[in-house]
């Protein structure tokens, strides 16, 4: 139960995860794949921006405007992920993000990246294709991969790249040539106050040969054969694999089932299914390290206490250790999205997740309802902080280490960063 709400979810509170047992796997997995969170009616609203001149006596102000709204925009969808009751969605909306992975550093317009993220929302819980034919003419991607200047004569080749390299097909799943003529299916689109328009005089018509196959391709044309193509259903499905089940690779047998899910329709929850009734997703021995924002909402979500609830102080702070964890909504460090696994077990991300935990837990005029009135007696309080962060059991070396532990807070502070927490067994 556990880890169907860790690896389809974001972590679950005891209550949660106590009536999960009593349901049994079955009626469990059918509810984190079935149930749908409302679309979200708080998103903030986050007027645009335009740069005023470097020497305008403005711009220090503005820029402060513009730090504020990332702040704002940030806030809102880690409180979004530590409160919701069906957290599946954000889990693959999150998923997504990392897929397509586009920056507020270059977009620098966080309203233009809460609409991809209601994009990603909407269009990405059902249909591989239907997202991505929303995202090729998503404006905060187009600007981030340059392609409001990809005009007929003068092509701009980066989204057509990574089309393909990293969004559809996977790294040596085509040529040079492909990438060209892929850039010319993409010209035509201009970008200005929010809005991507196609212009039909800058767009490069006649055919193109992308993959062996010649067509008057236009966006819409290109992402339809792209994600049509059985390795396309190959690089999906073992990229939700890598990240939901395990950093191995699926066996043969095991992709072949997993592509069946997935289908002609590209079934995002058919392969979330898929996924989770695999024998491995059950293998005690398919471990995944906790991405940073994935061990801070299940914290988060374990005590009761999202980071919106925080004072000014502990709220910067609980920021600042996702951003030195190296993860931070918005913000991915390339178009490749984030890395997996060992960079975010160093000794300094340990750190970090103390300094994160210590800003959740410690303020005392705050009381989660996961800290009120724990046990006495070491075992009992050990048993108590195992149940509120839904860990499987300790190890003889991390009961050694909590052992000593007798405030409520500081147990549970150090018990998020023992290795059973940080890593989904």
């Amino acid at each position: 139960m556990r880890r169907l709400h860790d690896r389809l979810g974001l972590g679950a509170p005891r209550q949660t995860l106590e009536a999960s047992i009593l349901a049994g796997p079955d009626a469990t997995l059918a509810k984190l794949l079935t149930t749908d969170e409302s679309a979200p009616t708080d998103v903030p609203n986050l007027p645009q921006i335009t740069d005023l001149p470097a020497d305008d006596p403005r711009r220090k102000a503005q820029d402060q405007q513009r730090s504020d709204q990332e702040r704002t925009a940030i806030l809102w969808w880690l409180d979004r992920m530590a409160t919701v009751q069906a957290p599946r969605a954000e889990k693959i909306t999150w998923f997504w993000h990392g897929h397509f992975a586009t920056s507020l550093d270059k977009v620098r317009d966080a309203g233009l990246m809460l609409t991809q993220n209601q994009t990603l929302r909407t269009k990405g819980q059902d249909s591989l294709a239907q997202l991505a034919q929303a995202m090729v003419v998503d404006p905060a991607l187009n600007v981030w991969l340059d392609n409001q200047t990809n005009r007929k004569f003068a092509p701009n080749e980066n989204l057509g790249r990574e089309l393909m390299e990293l969004f559809t097909l996977g790294v040596g799943e085509y040529s040079e040539s492909d990438v060209k003529q892929a850039a010319r299916a993409l010209t035509g689109w201009t970008y200005q106050d929010r809005r991507l328009t196609f212009a039909k005089s800058k767009f490069d018509d006649g055919p193109k040969t992308v993959l062996g196959t010649t067509a008057d391709l236009d966006a819409s044309g290109l992402v339809d054969m792209l994600t049509a193509r059985a390795d396309s259903a190959r690089f999906i499905a073992t990229r939700l694999w890598n990240r939901l089940v395990s950093s191995d690779p699926p066996s043969e047998p095991e992709l072949e089932r997993l592509t069946d899910a997935y289908g002609p329709g590209t079934s995002v929850r058919g392969l979330l299914r898929a996924l989770a009734t695999s024998e491995t997703f059950r293998d005690p021995r398919a471990t995944l390290v906790k991405q940073p924002v994935d061990w801070a909402m299940g914290l988060a979500r374990a005590v009761g206490r999202p980071i919106g609830t925080l004072d000014d102080k502990d709220r910067t702070t609980a920021l600042n250790q996702l951003k030195a964890l190296g993860q931070v909504p918005f913000k991915p460090p390339n178009v490749g999205g984030w890395p997996a696994g060992a960079p975010y077990i160093t000794p300094t991300a340990t750190v970090a997740r103390v300094r994160f935990a210590t800003a959740l837990l410690t303020d005392a005029s705050l009381k989660p309802p996961a800290v009120d009135d724990p046990p006495s007696g070491t075992n009992a309080r050990l048993e108590w902080a195992r149940a509120t962060l839904g860990v499987d059991a300790w190890s003889a070396r991390t009961r050694a280490a909590l052992s000593p532990i007798g405030d409520p807070r500081q147990l549970l502070i150090a018990a998020a960063v023992s290795p059973e927490f940080v890593v989904s067994g």
